[in-house]
């Protein structure tokens, strides 16, 4: 659910670990990776990324700032039209550099250039002032964050927020063609739909 927006611009991940969850087939394809992630406790989600060439991310804000986000360079162009850019400041990757940046300003990333981009992506325990949000931050992580688990191979299993969003992505498409098709039909029911939510929590 969280990657929606970037795997229509051709962006591709492979999950090494997932807020307490392991991944059966990183482990088996990346025991060296897994073992030295599990090494770091700050790092509580990791992931190989690749964004192809020629394309572009669209500028979001991540809703939750329990985490900061950490890449690393892999495979990089070692061009400036390959970057990352953050509330309007622009980095460049270059091989082996790392930045790591608070993903709820709004940020995105653009591959400019004809290699594509490969970089390891780790989401990192944000430090707090006091030992009761530093335990909200590490339960919110291992109950609500590892819902949103998703699988690199068939078989995997799929956190029930993904599973939730599968069902929710049909909706929204069916409501698109609707709307494409029928608009004023389209706003009815949605306004129906809205009201409706609303009576039924405040009534």
């Amino acid at each position: 659910m969280g990657f929606s927006s970037c795997f229509r611009a051709g962006w591709k991940r492979f999950h090494l670990c997932w807020y307490g969850k392991e991944v059966p087939s990183a482990q088996a394809k990346c025991q060296k990776t897994v073992a030295l992630l599990k090494s770091i406790p700050p790092v509580k989600a990791a992931m190989f990324a690749s964004l192809p060439p020629r394309a572009t991310l669209v500028r979001h804000p991540d809703p939750y700032d329990g985490f900061l986000r950490y890449h690393i360079c892999l495979y990089i162009p070692n061009d400036p039209k390959c970057f990352v850019d953050v509330d309007g400041e622009r980095y460049c990757w270059m091989d082996g550099e790392a930045v790591m940046f608070d993903e709820t300003y709004i940020h995105f990333a653009a591959n400019a250039t004809d290699p594509q981009r490969i970089i390891l992506v780790c989401d990192v325990e944000r430090p707090v002032y006091t030992k009761a949000v530093e335990l909200f931050n590490r339960w919110f992580g291992r109950y609500v964050m590892s819902a949103a688990s998703s699988q690199n191979v068939e078989g995997e299993k799929v956190g029930f927020v993904n599973v939730l969003f599968t069902y929710c992505y049909q909706l929204r498409a069916q409501a698109k063609k609707l709307k494409a098709k029928h608009r004023s039909v389209y706003y009815v029911g949605k306004w129906v739909l809205i009201l409706g939510i609303l009576w039924a929590l405040f009534w």
